[in-house]
């Protein structure tokens, strides 16, 4: 009997324990939307960073938010790029995550397709289901003719390894076709696309 009691007093004192060292599903919820933007945050920050009205970005990031919900992190940055058939892309910015100081990243990727021109561009682009930071640096496959534009700012998806990136791009240049091809993420700058 005596054994019986000191056995349930442990199991009380172990269960008590557990109940307030281990957060429930609903906590970790909580602590998983901390790391992520909200709608507001993004708009903001992308007003800034394109020098842009609110009212403008908040369409293109509407539109993203419905298709994909709230990210991860983000990268502002400027790119280029060009094409005659086969075209290149490089690009340079800053991976942008809650709770971490800002990460210097790199990007760049070839294309091939019906696609002529060249354009020089500041990307802002959303990143989804990322964990890790190094997860960043691999390839993203993707086709530039998926764009679509809202508000003078161009929008397309890169997918791999259930990661998602959303680049929304504005800037200055002629650049007109459909093509397909991937961009690779590094820690240092590279003039090799592939």
């Amino acid at each position: 009997m005596m054994f019986a009691r000191i056995a349930s007093a442990a199991a009380l004192a172990l269960a008590a324990i557990l109940v307030q060292t281990v957060p429930t599903a609903a906590e970790g919820d909580v602590e998983r939307a901390a790391d992520k933007f909200s709608q507001n945050e993004v708009v903001q920050a992308a007003s800034n960073f394109f020098g842009t009205t609110t009212e403008a970005v908040a369409k293109a990031v509407q539109r993203v938010f419905a298709d994909q919900g709230l990210p991860d992190a983000y990268i502002t940055g400027e790119e280029g790029s060009g094409a005659v058939v086969v075209g290149l892309r490089y690009g340079q910015g800053w991976l942008i995550r809650k709770h971490a100081p800002p990460e210097r990243v790199y990007w760049q990727g070839p294309s091939v397709g019906f696609d002529l021109g060249g354009n020089a561009s500041k990307a802002f682009v959303l990143i989804y289901n990322l964990g890790p930071s190094d997860r960043l640096f691999q390839k993203f496959p993707g086709v530039e003719g998926s764009y679509y534009f809202i508000a003078g700012i161009g929008v397309n998806y890169l997918r791999a390894n259930n990661i998602t990136l959303a680049p929304m791009r504005t800037g200055v240049g002629l650049r007109a076709g459909v093509n397909a091809g991937y961009l690779t993420f590094t820690r240092d700058a590279t003039i090799n696309p592939f």
